[in-house]
């Protein structure tokens, strides 16, 4: 099974620090909802950024390059697919629809997917057993939901209340 998938978060590391990028189910499960945190180069993270938030006037980069000839060659990225991890590496597929209306799975680099998907608006996915094998619980999902049922409390417990709990006195009496 399929989930979508959101950027959350692209880390551009530099020297031995290492860059990330963590993408968020967005499929509006969140009882489910997962992050997936992916190792990647800091120049594929930094392509990346480029794409979520295009420089003006920027002379086009590689994946720009890989859009604009799709794109003249009449096919369009319907999507990007994380099918499987192995130990520490990710793998994807570009899922193109190519010139006579036929789809094309091509395998590549999660990084390059996405940087790809992020010039196209295209939907990036990932197979539930990646998110089984290599997912982590979306922690802001956890807190918002222990915030909501903490409330739900609260408010009951103040519905539930009456003058007896209160067991204040009025003016001239005392305490019981």
């Amino acid at each position: 099974m399929l989930r979508r998938m959101d950027i959350k978060t692209i880390v551009i590391g530099g020297g031995p620090v290492t860059s990330l990028l963590v993408l968020k189910t967005s499929d509006g499960d969140e009882s489910d909802a997962a992050s997936l945190p992916i190792r990647i180069g800091s120049v594929e993270a930094t392509a990346i950024s480029m794409g979520v938030e295009p420089a003006e006037g920027s002379r086009p980069m590689t994946h720009d390059l890989l859009k604009n000839v799709m794109e003249q060659l009449g096919g369009h990225l319907r999507s990007v697919i994380i099918s499987r991890v192995e130990g520490t590496t990710f793998y994807a597929s570009l899922d193109i629809i190519n010139s006579a209306g036929e789809q094309v799975l091509v395998d590549c680099r999660p990084s390059d997917a996405i940087s790809l998907a992020v010039r196209c608006g295209a939907p990036i996915y990932a197979e539930s057993d990646v998110l089984d094998v290599a997912g982590m619980p979306d922690f802001d999902a956890i807190k918002e939901e222990e915030q909501e049922h903490e409330m739900k409390e609260f408010h009951d417990f103040v519905e539930g209340l009456s003058p007896d709990d209160f067991n204040v006195a009025g003016p001239g009496e005392k305490h019981a």
